[in-house]
């Protein structure tokens, strides 16, 4: 069954582009070398220019285990972490 993810994403006000460019770096990443993901993208709400939404799809639960011990999800993890304004809020969700 797969497994898809939603991430809601603050950011620090100024750190639009930076995180953006860090994302489109994880992103590619994600999709050249994580078998297991089906879907990785970045979405900006249309009504607060500080919240991002990730939208994830995996082929199951091990290919979501696997994808956060990526040396790309840990390295650009770090890289976010410094444009974001606090924990991200994760839901998980099963494919139906």
């Amino acid at each position: 069954m797969s497994l898809g993810v939603i991430a809601k994403i603050r950011i620090q006000a100024g750190k639009n582009a930076e995180f953006e460019a860090v994302f489109a770096d994880l992103a590619a990443a994600v999709r050249k070398h994580e078998p297991g993901n089906n879907f990785y993208a970045l979405h900006k709400s249309k009504t607060d220019p500080l919240l991002y939404v990730v939208l994830e799809n995996y082929k199951d639960a091990a290919a979501f285990a696997a994808h956060r011990e990526y040396p790309h999800f840990k390295e650009g993890g770090k890289k976010m972490g410094a444009c974001m304004a606090g924990a991200p809020e994760v839901e998980l969700l099963d494919g139906v």
